[in-house]
């Protein structure tokens, strides 16, 4: 079966009422029910526990507790890097952005101003940059945190589609990441501005961050945008920046010539919090391309 066909069910589904009835649910304190819940999906998606703050199951209330679950301090080391990965779970794609053109699978590809609700001043920053693509599958640590230190400046909310984003939706939907509901966070760091894109999916409760809180829902009708030019919100490498009620993807724009990817990473490879990213170019370098999407 293609992939285009694979996905077809999922034009039809009514995945916001779904995604709406899911995060009710989630939220719901079920007692026994809940913890019985909770076990049979760490069973079903092998979960590890042994990495989490809090092992026992039925310590938490509600399925977004144990979903959004604490690592034990020292589950995860922060490699000696100018970058570090985010988040656990799978490339899903990396790599350079030919002029606004970020790729999404073999045949697919999509506008940084589209990913970024249309804003071409920002997406402007981008052109001939850099990208990853991380996918958080349901038994991955579903936190966020902070590649480089970075200084918020300004917050996106865009309203959009709620596809999947497992890796057969991504072949299977043109323009996937660019259609479904997201959340933007804009940094400044040292070496240049940086974004990361939270983007929403079927049966994602809501995407929340630390300095906001949930973002959605309210799932808003129109673009939605928070400024913080006061400079007052700085994260450092390794902290939270915000979380997945259900999981889903992060995508990552850096400007030319920000950086250099590590040459061990490759797509669909499974990568940790923590682990080394990339290394800081210096103004006159030129990354090298160390994909293709062919």
């Amino acid at each position: 079966m293609s992939d285009r066909l694979a996905v077809l069910p999922q034009y039809l589904l009514p995945k916001r009422a779904l995604t709406a009835l899911a995060g009710k649910l989630a939220g719901l304190r079920g007692g026994r029910l809940t913890t019985g819940v909770i076990r049979w999906f760490i069973g079903r998606y092998e979960v590890n526990m042994d990495e989490a703050a809090e092992p026992d199951p039925a310590a938490y209330p509600t399925f977004n507790d144990f979903f959004t679950r604490a690592l034990r301090e020292d589950a995860r080391t922060l490699a000696d890097a100018d970058f570090i990965c985010p988040v656990d779970g799978a490339i899903s794609q990396f790599g350079p952005i030919r002029g606004d053109q970020v790729f999404q699978a073999k045949g697919h590809h999509y506008t940084c101003t589209d990913l970024l609700g249309g804003d071409r001043q920002l997406a402007a920053h981008f052109e001939h940059g850099q990208f990853a693509t991380l996918y958080l599958s349901p038994r991955d640590y579903h936190r966020i945190h902070m590649p480089c230190d970075g200084r918020l400046t300004e917050m996106i909310y865009v309203p959009g589609a709620l596809f999947s984003v497992n890796p057969t939706t991504a072949r299977g939907v043109p323009g996937l990441f660019a259609r479904n509901e997201r959340v933007v966070c804009v940094f400044a760091s040292d070496a240049g501005p940086f974004v990361m894109v939270l983007v929403g999916a079927t049966i994602v409760g809501s995407m929340a961050t630390v300095w906001h809180g949930v973002v959605n829902p309210p799932r808003r009708a129109e673009i939605t945008k928070w400024r913080y030019d006061d400079g007052a919100i700085m994260l450092r490498q390794g902290e939270e920046m915000g979380r997945f009620l259900l999981g889903s993807t992060v995508v990552m724009l850096f400007p030319k010539p920000m950086m250099a990817f590590h040459p061990a990473w490759a797509p669909a490879s499974s990568v940790r919090l923590g682990e080394r990213m990339g290394r800081a170019l210096p103004p006159a370098a030129v990354p090298v391309d160390e994909t293709a999407d062919a």
